[in-house]
């Protein structure tokens, strides 16, 4: 489902409901499979698509921030510099 919708805002309970485990047992369990919290991997999801948008599709940055989700560039660009270690202007050519 995360995979399918990460562009879409998540609801941690709808996840819990569809693998049929209580909240605590869904996030305990999710985070042993991936070392992350279900927003955290849906946030790695969005950067890794919105890198891909801006190296190999050549999208700007407003462009593939909306793209994968994101609301505010602000906050893509923050997310993007601390998940990458540079700004998503500096890989752009869009």
């Amino acid at each position: 489902m995360l995979k399918k919708d990460y562009k879409e805002s998540i609801r941690i309970g709808r996840l819990a409901d569809a693998s049929n485990l209580s909240l605590s047992s869904f996030n305990r369990q999710f985070k042993a499979l991936t070392g992350t919290t279900p927003l955290q991997y849906q946030k790695q999801l969005r950067l890794h698509e919105a890198d891909r948008l801006l190296r190999f599709e050549k999208r700007s940055v407003s462009q593939a921030a909306f793209s994968v989700g994101y609301s505010s560039l602000a906050q893509f660009s923050g997310d993007y510099k601390k998940f990458f270690g540079q700004l998503p202007s500096q890989v752009s050519v869009g």
